[in-house]
């Protein structure tokens, strides 16, 4: 088995040495990441400027763009054949409910998915980047059951993981996307020069984490597993627009 490594935390993120690690025991591995934390760049592609494909020391390619550009890059001029699965990770923090719509990790894998191949993204849920082992080792279990039992169908799949050893997880739960309060607001500062300059607020509190959700999968000390879809059709208003239309 090929596997295609991602992610959106930087070629030098811990979590991608350890996913590599424990992925390259069982699959040929081949790493195409930014050559800089891009957390947040969402799905964007990189169309101002061209990009530049380097090789670090430990084998890691490197690109000056976005997760999104990494997959791309790897999958539409790079590889000679396409890679049996895509997986993006572990990432610094989870990708839990609206979290998906920003997250660079989600989008490396769903770049994937767009382009026919078999996705993964995977996330340790908490900052504290304790345990990035314990999903490292979720992400082997989950390619090495693809590898024998494929699942139906296109696969882009979203993996959070609670930040404890893999002896404490709770089982894993295949859950659905919660949802985030409203985000706080920017938190103005000045700059050294004295211009108004802005930070992005953090996420809001969970606001829909009840039965079912991966926010309450992660309370619980399971893993939580979403299948994801990329249409955006709001199937439900079509009528009422048309309507709206005449």
């Amino acid at each position: 088995m090929r596997i295609l490594l991602s992610n959106d935390d930087g070629y030098f993120a811990p979590g991608l040495t350890c996913l590599a690690e424990a992925l390259s025991v069982i699959a040929d591995i081949i790493v195409v990441a930014p050559e800089r934390d891009r957390s947040g760049a969402s799905n964007s592609l990189t169309l101002d400027r061209p990009l530049h494909l380097r090789k670090s020391h430990n084998g890691f390619y490197y690109v000056n763009g976005t997760p999104t550009d990494c997959v791309h890059l790897a999958v539409t001029g790079m590889l000679d054949t396409l890679p049996d699965m895509v997986v993006s990770g572990v990432n610094d923090g989870a990708n839990m409910g609206d979290d998906t719509v920003y997250s660079g990790t989600v989008a490396a894998a769903t770049e994937g998915f767009l382009l026919g191949i078999p996705s993964l993204a995977i996330s340790l849920a908490s900052f504290s980047a304790g345990n990035f082992a314990t999903a490292a080792r979720i992400a082997t279990e989950m390619v090495q059951r693809f590898e024998g039992d494929k699942l139906q169908g296109p696969v882009l799949l979203n993996v959070n993981v609670p930040d404890v050893p893999y002896d404490e997880l709770q089982g894993i739960e295949v859950t659905r996307l919660g949802r985030r309060h409203k985000a706080e607001a920017v938190v103005k500062s000045q700059s050294p020069r004295g211009e108004t300059v802005y930070w992005v607020g953090a996420a809001g509190p969970a606001q829909d984490a009840g039965e079912g959700t991966d926010f309450l999968a992660i309370e619980c000390k399971r893993v939580s597993v979403t299948p994801l879809q990329i249409d955006l059709t709001r199937y439900g208003q079509l009528d009422a627009v048309k309507q709206w239309l005449k």
